[in-house]
């Protein structure tokens, strides 16, 4: 938990070498970047909420043992327009911002319309995605910004509504071995109707590589699954994805359009509209990747709220899929920056796997059990023809930001990296966790806190867990400096770090680029 407000970061755009203690295999050669919050005090004005921050990306770039770093601010229109004002001026989900007091009516009256019906901040401060060739720095609004992995710079704001009508968007994109890019958004009230469109973005074709074409050009929409509800649409910050279906949750956990219209007027921001609804179900929808078309079952499970799917796979006639989830949505209210008591907002999380029956044997007894994988204890039980009532296995808990060997994505996993969250949002150690014995190996070091584990495979390995795991690792002491850890992915073994000349921040997720890319 936060217990003072953080300080503003400084950005460190010329490439700094770091120093290494021990040894970086000369195998490991590319660039990872990471995207997180940086910024949250502009003059007068502060952010209510630490996802609100201005984006500061770093990049550290490995090659023969050695590490390159980075840093710069991400220099959207968000971060232009407040700077240019010494204050907050366009509001985020957790800060709104009113007009300077001193503005004249007209001012005022403006800001209230612009807010009525919201333009969204381009502060993409959550992740990366690669759509074709381009690299994005991204949130969840309707905006991405273009980015240099290299030297970090911002370049062209892209607008999804100019493409397809889609006023969010996941952070977490998925991609398949030939360099197709898949994501969901949500499309509210267009004609009438709100619904969740899965689209993809093709990999650069023959006929258009070397031009200058922007990558959502060519999107393609795979398939729309109409909302449960005209305006409140489920919240969702990820989806899954095998090699014949993708999973979509519509959770109770929902975006309150009216409220968010009227917020503004109510001065209250825009995360008081999200509302979690405990007595309804979740919906689970499972989608056919290559006819668009969800399967005829209808699946469903109990109230829950899940930002991070790990993995899915398909086995034996079912879809297996595995989510970090929650009981509640506390979560958010932990990452307001003021001083909390931490039994009232603690939320806790959940590794759950969930079974999903392709085709059910309609010959099987209403109040039956379908699941029939002997290695997991989730079932999915007959309620009646063409509806399954889901629970899940619990795997293990206090666990986050998964991830995994990506070349396993969609296929059956074993090993998973993840922060260990136990009392706090702010990880103290790294887990490495083991599906088939259910055993976690940690790492940890005093007054150190440690950003979301990546997974990078060794070209050619051996095994699932044959490369190396990336950490940043914030010391939380002045006179320490923060490094880049590099552990064994099989032995959890420290094998080098990589000390920083500049200070690195609590940031959100991370992107690596191979070498070749």
């Amino acid at each position: 938990m936060f217990q003072e407000f953080p300080k503003n970061a400084e950005e460190a755009p010329e490439p700094s070498k770091a120093e290494v203690k021990g040894d970086i295999p000369r195998w490991l050669r590319g660039t990872l970047l990471r995207n997180g919050p940086g910024i949250f005090t502009v003059g007068d004005t502060s952010y209510n909420h630490w996802f609100d921050g201005l984006a500061i990306m770093h990049s550290f770039a490995f090659e023969d043992g050695e590490v390159i770093h980075r840093s710069r601010f991400l220099r959207g229109d968000t971060y232009t327009a407040n700077m240019t004002a010494n204050r907050i001026v366009v509001s985020e989900m957790g800060t709104m911002a009113y007009p300077d007091p001193s503005k004249n009516l007209i001012v005022k009256a403006i800001t209230f319309l612009n807010h009525t019906v919201p333009d969204f901040t381009d502060n993409g401060a959550s992740n990366f995605i690669k759509y074709g060739n381009e690299y994005f720095a991204t949130s969840e609004t309707n905006y991405i910004r273009k980015i240099d992995p290299v030297t970090l710079e911002t370049l062209d704001k892209v607008d999804y509504m100019k493409y397809l009508p889609v006023n969010l968007a996941t952070s977490h994109p998925h991609y398949d071995k030939e360099g197709n890019a898949y994501n969901i958004g949500t499309s509210i009230a267009e004609k009438g109707k709100t619904k969740y469109i899965l689209f993809k973005v093709p990999a650069v074709s023959e006929k258009d590589k070397g031009k200058k074409v922007p990558a959502l050009k060519n999107v393609e929409t795979v398939c729309t699954v109409p909302s449960r509800t005209l305006l409140t649409p489920s919240y969702y910050h990820s989806f899954g994805m095998t090699d014949n279906y993708f999973i979509f949750i519509e959770q109770p956990f929902k975006l309150d359009i009216l409220k968010m219209a009227t917020a503004y007027m109510r001065g209250v921001n825009w995360a008081s509209c999200l509302k979690f609804c405990p007595e309804e179900n979740t919906l689970i929808h499972l989608i056919d990747r290559k006819t668009g078309k969800e399967v005829e079952t209808k699946y469903f499970t109990g109230a829950m709220v899940v930002y991070h799917h790990v993995n899915a796979f398909e086995e034996d006639g079912n879809v297996v899929f595995d989510v970090i989830a929650y009981d509640d949505n506390k979560l958010y209210d932990m990452f307001y920056l003021k001083k909390k008591t931490e039994a009232s907002v603690y939320s806790k999380s959940s590794y759950r796997r969930f079974v999903l029956p392709i085709q059910p044997d309609k010959s099987i007894a209403i109040g039956e059990n379908l699941v029939n994988l002997k290695y997991t204890t989730a079932s999915a039980v007959k309620e009646k023809e063409g509806k399954l009532m889901c629970q899940a296995e619990v795997l293990n808990e206090d666990f986050e930001l998964p991830r995994m060997n990506y070349d396993f994505n969609g296929k059956r996993h074993r090993f998973v990296y993840g922060s260990c969250v136990e009392e706090s949002t702010m990880a103290v150690k790294i887990g490495k966790f083991d599906t088939e014995t259910k055993e976690m190996v940690y790492w940890s070091e005093d007054n150190c806190f440690l950003s979301e584990p990546v997974f990078i495979p060794r070209p050619n390995g051996e095994s699932e867990d044959d490369g190396v795991v990336l950490i940043s690792a914030i010391k939380s002491s002045p006179d320490q400096s923060s490094f880049i850890l590099i552990l064994d992915g099989r032995t959890f073994k420290e094998l080098a770090r990589a000390y920083v000349n500049a200070e690195l921040q609590m940031d959100m997720h991370g992107f690596f680029i191979p070498r070749e890319s």
